[in-house]
């Protein structure tokens, strides 16, 4: 997974918990990491999922259609490199459906 990525969700993260802490908002300059949008964020996150699923898939029917020279082991490892982020991806769905289930069960 992209280094740069996490290091904005994690600062984002903590940007969230300084607000949520009542102390000043840290802008950009002050925390050396630009703001980022969370929608951007995610959704580039379920591209880099959707394109991995999308070579694996090409690298397999190209293997057995004999196109490729790329040795089944090769294909192989694709698959579950597509898989292991698909399954990383629905986990990251549910945390983020138990948060907001939690926030919408809050008194307020």
């Amino acid at each position: 997974m992209d280094r740069s990525g996490i290091d904005n969700v994690l600062a984002q993260i903590n940007a969230a918990s300084v607000t949520a802490s009542g102390n000043k908002k840290l802008s950009a300059s002050e925390d050396g990491v630009a703001a980022v949008d969370f929608s951007q964020t995610l959704k580039a996150a379920v591209d880099q999922v959707n394109d991995t699923q999308q070579s694996a898939e090409q690298m397999t029917r190209d293997f057995v259609s004999g196109e490729s020279d790329k040795n089944l082991h090769e294909v192989m490892i694709s698959l579950q490199k597509a898989n292991v982020s698909f399954q990383s991806m629905i986990q990251v769905r549910n945390k983020l459906v138990t948060a907001y289930q939690e926030i919408m069960n809050m008194q307020v």
